[in-house]
Protein backbone atom coordinates (compact mmCIF):
# COMPACT_ATOMS: atom_id res chain seq x y z
CA UNK A 1 0.00 0.00 0.00
CA UNK A 2 1.65 3.11 -1.26
CA UNK A 3 1.48 6.56 1.12
CA UNK A 4 0.65 9.66 -0.42
CA UNK A 5 1.49 13.02 1.09
CA UNK A 6 -0.81 15.38 1.80
CA UNK A 7 0.49 18.32 -0.84
CA UNK A 8 -0.92 21.19 1.23
CA UNK A 9 0.80 19.40 4.94
CA UNK A 10 3.07 21.96 6.79
CA UNK A 11 6.81 21.01 6.31
CA UNK A 12 8.36 23.60 8.46
CA UNK A 13 11.04 22.90 10.91
CA UNK A 14 10.48 23.76 14.45
CA UNK A 15 12.47 27.12 15.04
CA UNK A 16 14.26 25.39 18.39
CA UNK A 17 15.70 22.73 16.20
CA UNK A 18 17.65 25.52 14.05
CA UNK A 19 21.42 26.58 14.99
CA UNK A 20 20.47 30.04 14.68
CA UNK A 21 17.16 29.59 16.48
CA UNK A 22 19.27 27.84 19.39
CA UNK A 23 22.07 30.57 19.66
CA UNK A 24 19.21 33.09 19.68
CA UNK A 25 17.59 31.85 22.42
CA UNK A 26 20.64 30.59 24.05
CA UNK A 27 21.71 34.47 23.74
CA UNK A 28 18.45 35.64 25.06
CA UNK A 29 18.72 33.72 27.93
CA UNK A 30 21.90 35.01 28.70
CA UNK A 31 20.54 38.36 28.76
CA UNK A 32 18.39 39.57 31.14
CA UNK A 33 15.59 42.24 30.01
CA UNK A 34 17.25 45.13 31.58
CA UNK A 35 20.35 44.30 28.85
CA UNK A 36 18.24 43.66 25.96
CA UNK A 37 16.92 47.06 26.75
CA UNK A 38 19.97 48.68 26.65
CA UNK A 39 21.20 46.78 23.57
CA UNK A 40 17.95 47.85 22.11
CA UNK A 41 18.50 51.36 22.55
CA UNK A 42 22.14 51.45 21.79
CA UNK A 43 20.99 49.60 18.31
CA UNK A 44 17.80 52.46 17.75
CA UNK A 45 20.40 55.14 18.44
CA UNK A 46 22.33 53.80 15.83
CA UNK A 47 19.40 53.30 13.22
CA UNK A 48 18.48 56.74 14.57
CA UNK A 49 21.42 58.80 13.68
CA UNK A 50 21.96 56.64 10.28
CA UNK A 51 18.90 58.27 9.20
CA UNK A 52 19.23 61.31 10.03
CA UNK A 53 22.78 61.17 7.92
CA UNK A 54 21.44 60.08 5.35
CA UNK A 55 18.85 62.59 5.33
CA UNK A 56 20.99 65.59 5.66
CA UNK A 57 22.78 63.90 2.51
CA UNK A 58 19.51 63.84 0.63
CA UNK A 59 18.76 67.36 1.63
CA UNK A 60 22.11 68.85 0.51
CA UNK A 61 22.21 66.83 -3.20
CA UNK A 62 18.61 68.37 -3.47
CA UNK A 63 20.20 71.73 -2.48
CA UNK A 64 23.13 71.17 -4.88
CA UNK A 65 21.10 70.55 -7.71
CA UNK A 66 19.08 73.42 -7.54
CA UNK A 67 22.02 75.40 -7.13
CA UNK A 68 23.31 74.09 -10.27
CA UNK A 69 20.34 74.41 -12.03
CA UNK A 70 20.26 78.50 -11.47
CA UNK A 71 23.78 79.09 -12.19
CA UNK A 72 23.11 76.98 -15.69
CA UNK A 73 20.15 78.96 -16.04
CA UNK A 74 21.96 82.27 -15.37
CA UNK A 75 25.13 82.01 -17.43
CA UNK A 76 23.49 79.71 -20.17
CA UNK A 77 23.76 83.01 -22.84
CA UNK A 78 27.41 83.78 -22.00
CA UNK A 79 28.91 81.75 -24.75
CA UNK A 80 26.40 83.67 -27.02
CA UNK A 81 26.93 87.10 -25.56
CA UNK A 82 30.70 86.66 -26.04
CA UNK A 83 30.35 85.38 -29.77
CA UNK A 84 27.87 88.93 -30.23
CA UNK A 85 30.58 91.50 -28.46
CA UNK A 86 32.96 91.93 -31.51
CA UNK A 87 29.60 93.03 -33.80
CA UNK A 88 29.14 95.11 -31.01
CA UNK A 89 32.71 96.48 -31.23
CA UNK A 90 32.66 96.64 -34.92
CA UNK A 91 28.98 98.67 -34.90
CA UNK A 92 30.68 101.24 -32.67
CA UNK A 93 33.80 101.60 -34.39
CA UNK A 94 31.73 102.51 -37.55
CA UNK A 95 29.86 105.08 -35.56
CA UNK A 96 32.88 106.47 -34.45
CA UNK A 97 34.54 107.53 -37.82
CA UNK A 98 32.16 110.00 -39.07
CA UNK A 99 33.89 111.36 -42.16
CA UNK A 100 33.60 107.75 -43.72
CA UNK A 101 32.23 107.88 -47.31
CA UNK A 102 29.14 105.91 -48.05
CA UNK A 103 31.15 103.04 -49.65
CA UNK A 104 33.19 102.33 -46.70
CA UNK A 105 30.08 102.64 -44.32
CA UNK A 106 28.47 99.74 -46.39
CA UNK A 107 31.69 97.42 -47.06
CA UNK A 108 31.83 97.74 -43.05
CA UNK A 109 28.05 97.10 -43.02
CA UNK A 110 28.36 93.88 -44.33
CA UNK A 111 31.57 92.86 -42.87
CA UNK A 112 29.81 93.55 -39.50
CA UNK A 113 27.09 91.16 -41.05
CA UNK A 114 29.20 88.11 -41.54
CA UNK A 115 30.42 88.62 -38.10
CA UNK A 116 27.03 88.20 -36.78
CA UNK A 117 25.97 85.38 -39.46
CA UNK A 118 28.75 83.49 -38.22
CA UNK A 119 28.39 84.15 -34.31
CA UNK A 120 24.99 82.80 -34.90
CA UNK A 121 25.63 79.91 -36.95
CA UNK A 122 28.21 79.17 -34.20
CA UNK A 123 25.23 78.57 -31.79
CA UNK A 124 23.12 76.83 -33.83
CA UNK A 125 20.42 79.53 -34.78
CA UNK A 126 19.63 79.12 -38.39
CA UNK A 127 17.52 80.89 -40.83
CA UNK A 128 14.61 79.68 -42.60
CA UNK A 129 14.15 81.78 -45.88
CA UNK A 130 12.59 79.55 -48.03
CA UNK A 131 12.43 79.71 -51.60
CA UNK A 132 9.50 80.84 -53.87
CA UNK A 133 7.33 78.10 -54.78
CA UNK A 134 8.56 76.17 -51.64
CA UNK A 135 5.27 74.40 -50.21
CA UNK A 136 4.11 76.03 -47.23
CA UNK A 137 5.04 74.57 -43.91
CA UNK A 138 2.80 76.23 -40.83
CA UNK A 139 5.81 74.60 -38.48
CA UNK A 140 8.19 77.05 -40.05
CA UNK A 141 6.57 79.66 -42.01
CA UNK A 142 3.79 82.22 -40.65
CA UNK A 143 1.23 83.44 -43.60
CA UNK A 144 0.45 86.53 -43.58
CA UNK A 145 -1.34 86.31 -46.63
CA UNK A 146 -3.05 84.63 -49.46
CA UNK A 147 -2.43 86.46 -52.99
CA UNK A 148 -3.27 85.05 -56.60
CA UNK A 149 -0.12 83.47 -58.40
CA UNK A 150 0.72 81.76 -61.56
CA UNK A 151 2.50 78.73 -59.14
CA UNK A 152 0.81 75.95 -56.92
CA UNK A 153 -2.19 76.88 -54.45
CA UNK A 154 -0.49 76.62 -50.76
CA UNK A 155 3.48 77.32 -51.70
CA UNK A 156 5.31 80.76 -50.94
CA UNK A 157 4.94 83.56 -53.05
CA UNK A 158 7.62 85.59 -51.29
CA UNK A 159 9.40 86.04 -47.74
CA UNK A 160 8.51 89.26 -46.14
CA UNK A 161 10.82 88.71 -42.97
CA UNK A 162 13.03 85.49 -42.23
CA UNK A 163 12.18 82.96 -39.74
CA UNK A 164 14.90 81.60 -37.30
CA UNK A 165 15.65 78.36 -35.68
CA UNK A 166 17.74 77.44 -32.78
CA UNK A 167 18.67 74.06 -32.38
CA UNK A 168 16.23 72.52 -34.56
CA UNK A 169 13.40 74.91 -32.38
CA UNK A 170 11.48 77.84 -34.45
CA UNK A 171 12.76 80.73 -32.74
CA UNK A 172 10.80 82.65 -35.00
CA UNK A 173 9.01 81.57 -38.04
CA UNK A 174 9.50 83.15 -41.57
CA UNK A 175 6.68 85.76 -42.47
CA UNK A 176 5.19 84.47 -46.20
CA UNK A 177 2.81 85.58 -48.59
CA UNK A 178 1.22 82.25 -50.31
CA UNK A 179 -0.42 81.37 -53.12
CA UNK A 180 -4.06 81.04 -52.91
CA UNK A 181 -6.02 78.65 -54.46
CA UNK A 182 -7.49 79.55 -58.74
Amino acid sequence: MSTAQDPHAATSVEPANTPIAEAAAESAGALSPEQQLTELQVRHTEVSDAYLRAKAEVENIRRRAEEDVSKARKFAVESFAESLLPVRDSLEAAVAIPEATAQQMLEGVNATLRQLASALERHKVLEINPPAGTKFDPHHHQAISMVPAEQEANTVVAVLQKGYLIADRVLRPALVTVAAPR
